[in-house]
């Protein structure tokens, strides 16, 4: 018995390993349990054509013994075992892989279809010596009558010994590190953090993990009074087949709902279950879950997105950002596959190609079944857009607007003529054949809006407009531009394309007979407006702010927002007079015979224009004081 050296490569990763190079050190025990997994693997699609395996096939399975005296933690399989060769390449060096030479003859056997094998296990073995000391493996090879003893207490080292095993499969005897301030190793000698870990990391391998469990039980007899005994019982620890694998027939849709509030703690049932079983390019399956509610902490920094991965059974990331563009950030669920291509860890993914098709499919999928929502079920629909509308919305305008033409069709809008919400497609086919434009107007709400003296112009030439009441609407209808050939354009737009020729030459006849007494306004208010003009919008209202350039007003509240104290863009306002209004002809009075009098109807206007559109006031006091002074 000689102490052998691990290959450089082995040495340097066990070193790593030794000193964490996982983030997290729960996942040895996934690690373990994935390689014995793999051994049992081997062992049963060997016994498809072997008969001395198929003898050795029964009751295939993990078990996992906890022994808190000696501190140690055995993972146990019934599996494939290993002879000296095998110790010598698997465990002696990084540069073989068990599983992956497994995979590679299986391939190029007649069971090429049953090489179904995830695990490397010359790499994720050495993932226990983050939390053990001393590793010891003790294992026999199912065609074989000897049995094999692998020590190693780290980087100094191995020792392979004969030693006795009646049967076949692996045994991995972690020796447990003492605590230190930083790390509390004790925790992995207790039953309930085993059980946990297997029902986080390994709950969907498909052969039971098994362990002896201490349970306080009533033991007497029926009739008798309560007698409870703390007793030991041998329990699965994992469920083995995922809700996910079985057909859609074999679920029920209450079923799915349970899972879904048990994985990812809600108490309400999802709006939306969807599944995902695809085959081709890249196979996996998934199960996705639109929540009915807002998740806690949604619309915080905190929040994380991503839907959790699992490869074979195995979970390979908890939130794995990738499959999820942020429009859809609210969904859950998990995807399985067996297509990745795993590194040293099994978290990280060495070919995310693979990855980006899964993603591009269930974004795509994700579309599909929100738009026969929106198409078959416009209540569920309209539940949903309250919800996560303004996602889907902030979808638009991320990266430029490179992701609209994938959500666009999922937008809807309340209207002035449509009862409930539309989309822009139903909003094209009602069109009037003289309309040019898709026309909206912006404002805190529906109400709010259909009463804003802007809207009244392209209301009376019974022209329909988008109701639109989100911070980020008018940036979406910026990033969109254009729909199906028309042009999208809110209803105060210097160009909005409402009047007729000849509404156009009164409109700027009455500008130019106005445009002193307008000086004059802009003079009496200063820098709060950039110009005051006569209106060619206004019908019975006497005044609105428009704008001038690229920011809008409902763009400087946004903004007005932001958290930071840099100055905030605000908007070139512009005050519209309607020339036919009773008010206008007062003003006008007032120029023509009292200055004073001009400029605080002028104010006053002003004002009203502001609180109309939802703006502060400087001087609410002063205003109130002026339209008091009016009323006497």
């Amino acid at each position: 018995m000689r102490k052998k050296s691990f290959k450089a490569e082995s040495k340097r990763l066990l070193d790593l390993m030794i000193n964490s190079i996982y983030t997290n050190k729960d996942i040895f025990l996934r690690e373990i349990i994935s390689n014995a997994s793999d051994a049992v693997d081997k062992l049963h699609y060997i016994s498809l054509t072997d008969e001395a395996a198929r003898e050795k096939c029964s009751e295939l399975g993990i078990f996992i013994a906890v022994d808190k005296e000696d501190r140690t933690l055995t993972v146990s399989d019934n599996g494939v075992g290993m002879n000296e060769k095998e110790l010598e390449e698997n465990l002696g060096t990084i540069a073989k892989s068990g599983s992956l030479a497994f995979k590679k003859e299986m391939a190029e056997s007649d069971n090429a279809d049953g090489a179904d094998i995830i695990g490397q296990f010359g790499v994720g073995f050495y993932s226990a010596f983050m939390v053990a000391d001393k590793v010891t493996v003790i294992t026999k090879k199912y065609d074989s009558d000897v049995a094999l003893k692998w020590t190693s207490e780290g980087c100094d080292g191995y020792i392979i010994e004969e030693c006795e095993k009646a049967t076949v499969g692996t045994d991995i005897i972690m020796h447990i590190k003492v605590d230190t301030d930083e790390e509390k190793y004790s925790q992995y000698l207790e039953q309930y953090t085993i059980s946990e870990l297997v029902g986080r990391y390994s709950d969907y391998i498909r052969y039971p993990i098994k362990m002896e469990t201490e349970k306080t039980k009533n033991v007497a007899a029926e009739g008798e009074e309560a007698k409870y005994e703390k007793v030991r019982e041998v329990e699965t620890l994992n469920s083995m087949i995922p809700i996910w694998q079985r057909s859609k027939s074999e679920v029920s849709d209450e079923e799915c709902a349970a899972y879904y509030k048990e994985k990812f703690m809600d108490f309400s049932d999802p709006l939306k279950t969807i599944r995902v079983n695809a085959d081709g390019l890249v196979s996996y399956k998934a199960m996705l879950f639109i929540p009915s509610k807002v998740p806690f902490g949604y619309f915080t920094k905190e929040f994380e997105k991503g839907l959790q991965l699992y490869s074979s059974g195995v979970l390979i990331m908890d939130k794995c950002e990738q499959l999820l563009p942020d429009h859809f950030r609210f969904v859950k669920g998990v995807v399985d596959t067996e297509d990745l291509s795993l590194n040293i860890s099994r978290e990280l993914l060495q070919n995310d190609r693979q990855l980006k098709v899964i993603a591009g499919n269930i974004e795509k999928k994700i579309k599909s079944e929100l738009m026969k929502m929106q198409q078959n079920e416009p209540e569920k629909y309209a539940e949903f857009w309250r919800n996560f509308g303004i996602q889907v919305k902030y979808g638009v305008v991320s990266d430029y607007g490179f992701h609209k033409d994938a959500v666009m069709d999922l937008l809807v809008f309340h209207s002035s003529e449509a009862e409930g919400l539309t989309t822009l497609k139903d909003y094209v086919a009602r069109m009037k054949d003289d309309q040019k434009f898709i026309y909206y107007a912006v404002g805190d709400s529906v109400e709010r809006i259909a009463a804003l003296p802007q809207t009244e112009l392209c209301r009376d030439k019974g022209y329909e407009m988008l109701y639109l009441t989100d911070d980020v609407d008018e940036f979406v209808m910026s990033a969109i531009a254009n729909f199906d050939g028309k042009d999208l354009k809110s209803v105060d737009a210097e160009d909005a394309g409402l009047l007729t020729d000849d509404e156009k030459k009164k409109a700027e006849e009455a500008k130019e007979a106005n445009k002193e007494l307008c000086d004059f306004v802009k003079e009496a208010i200063g820098d709060e407006i950039v110009s005051c003009v006569v209106s060619d919008k206004l019908k019975t209202k006497p005044v609105f702010l428009s704008t001038t350039g690229h920011v809008t007003l409902e763009m400087e509240k946004y903004f007005a927002m932001m958290p930071g104290d840099e100055p905030k863009p605000t908007a070139e306002k512009v005050l519209e007079l309607n020339p036919d209004h009773p008010v206008f002809a007062a003003l006008k009075d007032a120029y023509e015979n009292d200055k004073e009098k001009a400029e605080k109807i002028a104010k006053v206007l002003h004002t009203s224009a502001r609180l109309i559109a939802g703006l502060p006031v400087s001087d609410a006091v002063g205003f109130c004081d002026t339209v008091c002074e009016f009323l006497k």
